[in-house]
């Protein structure tokens, strides 16, 4: 009996499609904006494709936005307002570009309102959604670096986590999305982090498991080169762990 193992990356882009799809055939069935006039096949062609493509469009533009805030309601604006324009010339070839009308400043501007309605409407929806999957379930998905993800900023809480850096009396942390230096502990780190897949490497190293790309050892002293290019130093003492992973 055959048996597939879909990726988390694989699995989200089909619940993205099925999401925008269903939003489509929605709109497809009030006939909004002047669609009713149009035969089912016509108006459902119209509508999917506006709202899977804007979907596309919208996506790509709050995985650029989510960089840079967290606030849920200032992304779903921002991401509004950028996508509606290029969703706009979007609309226009679905309902004007296939009977060759020439594209103008008028034709585009005349729809921007009910596109940026529409665009509001499909990645509030889309967020909420989201969003409520996202949230972890206490007795099954707890997050094991969220207590830890709290002393970062905004910016890089959702970030991968690539390694812990003791600096005097600071972190310096490093993820995907940049590192960042922040007060506290090294000691008080590790605890947070006790539940993580990761290693200390040395007594001033923490580094998350799957960012690991390498490990060598050379003449008593060893290291791990991360993802980005990372270089993290392995101490005699703390290489037993590391061995024992398979790493060398």
């Amino acid at each position: 009996m055959l048996s597939f193992d879909f990726s988390p990356w694989s699995r989200r882009a089909a619940g993205e499609l099925g999401l925008w799809i269903a939003i489509g055939l929605v709109m497809a069935v009030l006939g909004l904006f002047g669609a009713a006039a149009r035969s089912p096949f016509e108006r459902t062609a119209y509508w999917v494709g506006c709202i899977v493509g804007g979907g596309v469009i919208g996506i790509g533009i709050d995985e650029a936005i989510r960089r840079l805030t967290d606030s849920f309601w200032i992304r779903v604006m921002a991401v509004s307002v950028l996508m509606t324009p290029p969703v706009t010339v979007l609309v226009w070839l679905m309902y004007h570009g296939r009977v060759g009308a020439r594209l103008t400043w008028e034709n585009l501007l005349t729809p921007w309102f009910e596109v940026f309605v529409v665009c509001f409407a499909a990645m509030l929806f889309h967020q909420l959604v989201w969003t409520r999957r996202d949230i972890p379930s206490p007795a099954t998905d707890v997050d094991p670096l969220n207590a830890f993800r709290q002393r970062l900023s905004a910016r890089r809480r959702q970030a991968r986590l690539i390694a812990v850096e003791a600096e005097d009396h600071y972190l310096r942390v490093h993820t995907d999305n940049g590192d960042e230096l922040i007060t506290a502990r090294f000691g008080d780190a590790l605890n947070e982090l006790a539940n993580a897949a990761g290693f200390r490497t040395h007594r001033s190293w923490w580094v998350a498991a799957d960012a690991i790309d390498s490990v060598r050892w050379l003449r008593g002293r060893g290291e791990a080169r991360l993802k980005g290019g990372l270089v993290a130093p392995i101490s005699r003492s703390q290489a037993r762990q590391i061995k024992a992973a398979g790493w060398f």
